[in-house]
């Protein structure tokens, strides 16, 4: 949340270890959300109503400016899941760094109608134009059917569930981490959760605990019902839009009022396979580059890119200009710190005429599973191009991130790319390393395709066309790292591809 030109925090943490367990609510604050400072536990277990857990959860700033938080609190050994709230006990205090939790918890207790032990995260509240508040519960019913189940409250107190479930999706799993908000049809500015109105969509996001992705689609908040209805283009579930199609989960956006703008940062998990692999290397587990968040003018998906503040860390520049990228070929971007880089670049090409043609048995496929069937090494028309990044001198080892264009009936289809599966030399077994992908919703009339890659030693969070489509990778290189690691531009396709720009920074350490 953002209060009084602080930004905060709160996030699970485990205090006893690398894995998951013994979770508390970690707390720190930072007024530009790239340099923090690391404060006490906000919220950790000590009540008869989270003896056993404080689980995920939002925030809410009330009117009077008084902030308070909406937590999932574990009762008893079966994991009996409520919802609880908790206050700053002194909002004097600029850093807001200790939170009480009243008697009169907890707020919310499953009905018999509810699985009590899929009954979580509790989002953002918003106030209705008939006064109540309102807010989300993540929950399962029978038949793998998820659900936001809906609350409201006069007072933020006294909570009643309305009738009918919020919205639902068949065949989906548990919900966790539900997020909802309004975007504007008009501009990229953000929205306050609570704001109604003509030129407005709504965003209802959800994370699938069977396939630990984050899921969305765009439609209409009908107030009168309080029931969220998706547009008909949208797709539910497992072949669903993804707000990043890689190691990327449990994210959650705020409204950031200071700068008018929608902010959603994410958990970027292990690619380590065994628990064993964390507890050995000490820590497991980092959050994503804050992101600004808003839908794209075509109404079809929403556009993310990294905050304007990750800037400041921009140190020295190379550029390259108007360089032709013959098919084989791979030029080197020299004069950074490949370990630790920001990349954008505007590629061209001529024709699409050489775009290879989609196979109609790939129709059903995830995206990844084309890109690892067409990798970043097997020739095609036009693509594959893109970024080798963490890549070894001789590319024993590389991540690539790259587009391959092909031919859809009479339309074009993108594939972005993000292959793990080069990233290390060490034991694919020890290691998860997938060939993630997505496919971009882009006009080629121009024949350009950009893509700003974040290269951070174990992350390479790329951005396709804009932040259409985005791609976290965590991998754990073995020979290209610190200064052994090197960056190349290539291209793999028949068809010569231009880089009409590219600017590289070095980037500096944040503080923490």
């Amino acid at each position: 949340m953002y209060y009084n030109g602080i930004y905060h925090l709160f996030y699970q943490y485990n205090t006893k270890g690398e894995v998951w367990g013994n979770i508390v609510w970690a707390h720190s604050v930072s007024v530009d959300m790239v340099n923090w400072i690391n404060l006490e536990h906000a919220i950790y277990p000590s009540e008869v109503f989270d003896k056993y857990g404080t689980w995920s959860g939002s925030t809410t700033i009330l009117p009077g400016n008084k902030p308070v938080i909406l937590y999932t609190g574990i009762v008893d050994d079966e994991q009996t899941q409520v919802q609880n709230y908790a206050i700053p006990a002194n909002l004097s205090d600029p850093f807001l760094r200790k939170w009480i939790k009243p008697d009169n918890n907890p707020l919310v207790v499953a009905d018999e109608s509810i699985n009590k032990t899929k009954f979580r995260d509790p989002t953002t509240a918003w106030l209705g134009q008939d006064g109540s508040w309102r807010m989300l519960v993540g929950s399962l019913r029978k038949n793998k059917r998820g659900l936001a189940i809906l609350y409201r409250s006069r007072d933020f107190m006294k909570w009643t569930k309305a009738q009918h479930p919020f919205h639902s999706a068949a065949k989906t799993g548990n919900w966790e981490c539900v997020d909802f908000f309004p975007v504007s049809l008009e501009n990229t500015d953000g929205l306050d959760t609570s704001v109604i109105g003509k030129k407005i969509k709504h965003v209802l996001k959800v994370s699938l605990d069977d396939t630990r992705w984050d899921y969305y689609t765009i439609g209409t908040y009908d107030t009168k019902k309080d029931r969220y209805v998706p547009d008909d283009t949208m797709i539910e579930g497992y072949h669903g839009l993804r707000l990043d199609y890689g190691n990327f989960y449990a994210s959650k956006t705020f409204y950031d009022p200071s700068k008018n703008r929608r902010i959603l940062m994410g958990w970027c998990n292990e690619s380590d396979v065994f628990p064993t692999d964390d507890i050995y290397k000490g820590w497991s587990g980092i959050q994503a580059i804050p992101r600004k968040l808003w839908i794209d003018p075509s109404g079809k998906h929403l556009v993310q890119w990294p905050i304007e503040e990750l800037e400041t860390l921009r140190k020295k520049k190379v550029e390259l200009r108007n360089y032709k990228l013959n098919k084989g070929e791979n030029v080197e971007v020299q004069g950074i710190t490949p370990a630790q880089a920001d990349v954008e670049v505007t590629f061209s090409f001529s024709s699409l005429e050489n775009a290879e043609e989609f196979d109609p048995s790939w129709v059903d496929l995830y995206a990844e599973d084309v890109c690892a069937i067409r990798g970043s090494t097997v020739q095609g028309g036009l693509g594959p191009f893109g970024l080798l990044t963490l890549s070894s001198e001789n590319l024993e080892e590389y991540t690539p991130v790259f587009f391959r264009v092909f031919k859809n009936q009479d339309k074009y289809k993108v594939l972005m790319c993000s292959d793990a599966s080069r990233s290390s030399v060490r034991n694919h077994k020890k290691m998860f390393k997938p060939s993630f992908a997505g496919y971009v919703d882009v006009d080629l009339t121009d024949k350009k395709l950009s893509l700003r890659s974040l290269i951070d030693h174990s992350v390479v969070a790329s951005f396709g066309a804009g932040g259409k489509t985005c791609i976290t990778s965590r991998v754990y290189p073995a020979l290209s790292i610190y200064g052994d690691t090197h960056l190349f531009a290539f291209n793999n396709g028949t068809e010569t591809v231009k880089i009409d720009t590219l600017d590289a920074w070095s980037m500096d350490k944040a503080d923490m």
